[in-house]
This record gives C-alpha cells, sequence and structure tokens, in this order.
C-alpha cells in the first residue's frame, strides 16, 4: 500500500512538471514577427534624431518632435508584436554636425524608413497595413520636414 501510494504521489508530481515544459526542452523560440525589423528601424532613427539634436542644437526644436513619432511608432509596433524590444540601445549612425549635413543624412535615412515601411504595408495582412501604411506616411512627411 505504501508503494502505491508513492507511485500515485509521483505520478501527482511529474503532470504538473510537464506543465512547465520541463520535459519539453526541443521546443523551438517562436519565430521572428515579420514587424521586429521595422520595430528595430524605429527606435534606430529615433536614436539618430536624439543624437543629431544634441550634435546640432540648433535643430533640436524641429527634430525632436520626429524622434518622439519615432518613438511612438516602435512602441505601437512592439504592442501589435507582442513582444518587448530587445534589451539594449540602438547606436545612433551618422556623424555630421553641420545643420545641413545634419539633414542631409536625415533625409536619407527617413527615405529609407519610408521604402522599408512601404514594403513591409504591401506584404502585411489588412489588419497590420493600415499602422504599417500610417508609419509609411509619416516617415514621408518627415523626408518633406527635412528639407
Amino acid at each position: 500500500m505504501l508503494r502505491a501510494g508513492g507511485l500515485v504521489a509521483l505520478g501527482g508530481a511529474a503532470a504538473p512538471l510537464t506543465g512547465c515544459d520541463l520535459f519539453d526542452r526541443d521546443k523551438e523560440p517562436p519565430a521572428p514577427d515579420a514587424l521586429e525589423p521595422l520595430a528595430a528601424e524605429a527606435l534606430a532613427l529615433e536614436a539618430r534624431y536624439r543624437a543629431a539634436a544634441t550634435a546640432a542644437p540648433a535643430l533640436a526644436e524641429r527634430l525632436t518632435p520626429i524622434a518622439d513619432a519615432h518613438r511612438a511608432h516602435a512602441e505601437e509596433l512592439r504592442r501589435v508584436i507582442g513582444r518587448p524590444a530587445p534589451s539594449g540601445t540602438p547606436a545612433a549612425a551618422g556623424s555630421a554636425s553641420a545643420p545641413d549635413a545634419v539633414l542631409t543624412e536625415l533625409r536619407r535615412a527617413e527615405q529609407e524608413g519610408r521604402t522599408n515601411a512601404a514594403r513591409a504595408c504591401a506584404g502585411a495582412p489588412a489588419e497590420r497595413a493600415a499602422l504599417l501604411g500610417s508609419i509609411a506616411a509619416a516617415r514621408a512627411t518627415h523626408v518633406e520636414a527635412l528639407k
């Protein structure tokens, strides 16, 4: 009888462990979401704008709202993806400090970002297309605002 009770106890203890994936070590992590690169790009653009505003303080008032828009895009993309951003801060690319050179670099980055967002929008399911189209349109507007 003691043996039977011990087996029942072991069986009862093993059942919850299988629910914890202790025995399912072969499971692969979830595949990356197709929006991951766009979310990372939005954070990188924000970092570029913040660095540019620091490098060329005369442009800070003009660049800060665009940096804020990129932050909002990244946050919304993360919400749709359903996973937090990877840890770490993206490095801000760009080295210019003369206002004209800063604006030229940012325009180039926005044009590339606009193309990436439009491409993502074209291949996205309907429930994501509106968000991606909005991001593509915002990036096109940023290009114009930087002229």
